[in-house]
């Protein structure tokens, strides 16, 4: 039976996680799993229904009664095509509020857990390398600086920079001090500054070590 394998990249938001995870899962013919977009997806579904980015019961609920899927490149949440919804700002932001319940986490958890158990996958977020598989083979911690970061979320959403580059703050905040799961590096996970370097070359990069880790 051939051997799974998960490649776990961390990081903070706007270090080019999402672009370059879809591209090395491509390359290596593994499924490409996108937490971030999963926790956008109970986001979404809260913001629709009107629950309150505070009610800590009820977005575990909704967690735990979602169905998400990756397919095709497509997010699907209960059924549905959510791939554009997700990416609004407005869900971006509660997104990083929701994901700071430590039920909405455990659940997400399971769900990643179970949807990595099939095949080999490159699955990125906040957590990954620390608490939804430690065990991983390979884990790259994906940083850049906060300053590039912010150009890099302005030129992709075409606003103000200096909008972004406050959101950005914010949410670093929020991931890196909330109680249950906060974004850190995990102690054998190898650390990546992507501030001056091209998707490509940190997608070789990434390949490199990945070839190093699994080979026999």
């Amino acid at each position: 039976m051939k051997k799974i394998v998960i490649v776990a990249i961390d990081g903070p938001a706007a270090a080019g996680k999402s672009t370059v995870a879809r591209s090395v899962a491509r390359r290596l013919g593994y499924l490409y799993i996108d937490t971030g977009a999963m926790y956008r997806a109970i986001a979404l579904w809260a913001l629709r229904a009107g629950i309150p980015l505070d009610d800590a019961h009820r977005l575990e609920q909704l967690a735990r009664q979602a169905q998400i899927e990756f397919s095709d490149g497509s997010i699907l949440l209960n059924g549905q095509d959510v791939t554009s919804a997700i990416r609004e700002p407005e869900v971006a932001q509660a997104a990083s509020q929701v994901a700071a319940f430590g039920g909405v986490r455990r659940a997400m958890r399971q769900e990643q857990r179970r949807i990595a158990s099939t095949r080999s996958s490159v699955m990125e977020g906040r957590d990954i390398g620390t608490v939804v598989f430690p065990e991983a083979q390979v884990k790259i911690f994906l940083d850049a600086d906060p300053r590039e970061r912010a150009r890099r979320r302005a030129a992709e959403m075409g606003v103000s920079g200096d909008q972004i580059a406050r959101d950005l703050e914010q949410r670093d905040a929020r991931d890196r001090t909330r109680a249950d799961s906060p974004l850190t590096q995990a102690p054998d996970a190898e650390y990546l500054d992507t501030s001056h370097l091209s998707p490509e070359q940190v997608e070789e990069e990434i390949l490199k070590l990945v070839r190093k880790r699994t080979s026999n």
